[in-house]
């Protein structure tokens, strides 16, 4: 089956030639050109990836997003956005963004990067099942939760990704540039204060036991101390 690809974009021109590139591509490609439309067609459908437009009517870009969230931890969602302001892409990734592509950009790019999380959710339901032991919390990650006892904590994609690396290397100081590279695929200022976002949503997710403790290294990384 073709992957199924949710386009959330007011520009009607640009929406002709993405669908237009992202169906010769292989991929099967629903339009919608506002936000409330989108959030329809995402209860009706089930989609394999998400590319919303942030500047769109009647509901934004941000409030799709969180709507998809509110559904799914696992769809991934690639902003497609004008704004280059530094506070726009940190607040899309709070809202469940996974990744952000800058108007103008090259149709190769956008395909390449749908490729990437695409190849990510396939090894994801391919893989064995993973377990992980913080404290007294069990970390299972192609299940995108975390166990204190018979209560499950539900975790995005982007959260299960960087905690299982985390997981893989407790009690060791890692370099900020080194986790971006393994859970982001490259060291970027932006992805960086992403990063820093995940990390606060895990350290809140780690008050259920005291006895962990996700640090930050000033000036060098985290270390994940269980």
């Amino acid at each position: 089956m073709k992957p199924k690809i949710l386009l959330a974009e007011d520009d009607s021109a640009l929406s002709f030639v993405i669908k237009d590139n992202l169906i010769e591509a292989g991929y099967d490609v629903t339009t919608t050109s506002d936000g409330e439309a989108a959030c329809q067609e995402f209860q009706k459908k089930k989609f394999d990836l998400c590319l919303i437009d942030i500047n769109m009517p009647v509901k934004d870009g941000f409030t799709v997003a969180k709507k998809i969230r509110q559904q799914s931890d696992v769809v991934p969602i690639i902003f497609i956005t004008a704004k280059s302001l530094e506070e726009d892409k940190l607040k899309g990734f709070s809202t469940g963004a996974d990744d952000y592509i800058t108007k103008p950009f090259s149709i190769k790019e956008l395909i390449m990067r749908i490729e990437v999380f695409l190849r990510r959710s396939k090894k994801l339901d391919a893989d064995i099942k993973e377990d992980y032991f913080i404290g007294n919390l069990r970390f299972v990650h192609n299940e995108l939760k975390i166990y204190n006892g018979d209560e499950a904590i539900s975790l995005t994609q982007k959260e299960a990704d960087l905690l299982k690396f985390l997981a893989q290397n407790s009690n060791k100081i890692l370099k900020r540039e080194e986790v971006l590279l393994n859970v982001w695929g490259k060291d970027d200022y932006f992805l960086g204060r992403s990063m820093d976002v995940f990390i606060t949503k895990l350290r809140k997710h780690f008050k259920a036991d005291s006895s962990i403790n996700l640090e930050t290294i000033h000036g060098v990384g985290f270390r994940l101390n269980c």
